[in-house]
């Protein structure tokens, strides 16, 4: 009997079942009442289970009926659940679950980025260094809620005095240039490494700054909530350097936690220099990815099927299945 490919009703749900039916696999949806809906139309979710609150998928009562599960995480995973609970969880994974540790603590994340060979900008350890125009941006997968900008440390405690609440943080340099999100693939059975796509995300306030006069513009503060996403093309030239970021990042994870595999993104900024610097990394399936459903510009070169990554997820456990390796894959 073939397993049921389930995940959380948010963030890249929908392709990620789409995908999974399209490769053959029943599936099912662990959701909020409000979500139903969604589910009920878009009509991806063979099953739709309800909870009050996402971490009820721990419970016990459900372990029996998740035995036969393979769960493909998000973002949501990592902010509503939390990856500690997701490394003392019994249930089956996509991927190695111990990158979503070193995804969201941030002081890992630059050490593992440092080690890929891929440009960082300057993180400083304290307010008072700070000499050059800097985001603030706190642990997890919040989509940029919370992050603010500051231009030396009067202002940054003038901004953190404003905040009742707030967990680890760190201060990063604001690079300036264009953000791109490329979005790969690693195939742990073929040791190899595919590039899915690439996006640019719309961030409020941010991003509709730039439509207000400066007079009223230069009162508001920016905010980085990530709403929406972009498709984009990058310069062709580009590429081997898209690809080595991601195959460099791949080798160092082998050295740190045992590898990483399946989808995941690095967040990036091209200087005017045309010099990568990454931001962040997404050590699973990113929400631009939701623009490809039925694949991007890039999977169309490589496949003569629609093939989003949603679909590239469930093809790997399928063929995990196949070749009985199925076991290297789960988490």
């Amino acid at each position: 009997m073939l397993p049921i490919i389930a995940t959380l009703g948010s963030h890249s749900s929908l392709q990620i079942l789409k995908g999974a039916k399209e490769e053959g696999f029943k599936t099912a949806v662990i959701t909020k009442k409000p979500m139903v809906k969604i589910y009920d139309s878009f009509k991806v979710a063979d099953e739709i289970i309800v909870v009050d609150d996402y971490k009820e998928m721990l419970a016990q009562k459900f372990s029996a009926k998740f035995n036969n599960f393979i769960f493909i995480p998000h973002g949501s995973f990592v902010e509503y659940i939390g990856y500690e609970n997701m490394l003392k969880s019994n249930l089956k994974f996509f991927g190695n679950r111990k990158s979503l540790e070193w995804e969201s603590n941030r002081r890992k994340m630059f050490k593992w980025l440092n080690d890929s060979n891929i440009k960082v900008p300057k993180i400083f350890n304290s307010p008072d260094e700070i000499d050059r125009p800097c985001i603030i941006k706190f642990y997890g997968a919040k989509g940029g809620k919370g992050y603010f900008f500051v231009q030396d440390e009067n202002e940054f405690h003038k901004r953190m005095n404003n905040i009742k609440e707030f967990d680890d943080y760190i201060i990063q340099e604001y690079v300036v240039g264009t953000r791109f999100y490329p979005h790969y693939f690693y195939s742990n059975l073929n040791n190899e490494l595919e590039f899915f796509g690439i996006d640019i995300r719309y961030e409020t306030n941010a991003d509709g700054i730039g439509r207000i006069p400066p007079k009223f513009s230069d009162k508001i503060n920016p905010t980085y909530v990530v709403v929406g996403n972009t498709p984009v093309v990058i310069r062709e030239s580009l590429l081997p350097r898209v690809f080595e970021m991601g195959e460099n990042l791949v080798k160092a994870s082998k050295k740190f936690f045992g590898g990483l595999w399946g989808p995941f993104c690095i967040e990036t900024v091209l200087t005017e220099d045309m010099e990568f610097y990454a931001i962040e990394v997404s050590a699973r399936i990113v929400a631009g990815t939701n623009l490809y459903v039925d694949g991007s510009q890039y999977t169309k070169l490589r496949y003569d099927e629609p093939m989003s990554t949603g679909r590239r997820i469930a093809r790997e456990i399928k063929k995990g299945i196949e070749t009985k390796r199925l076991g290297e894959l789960l988490q």
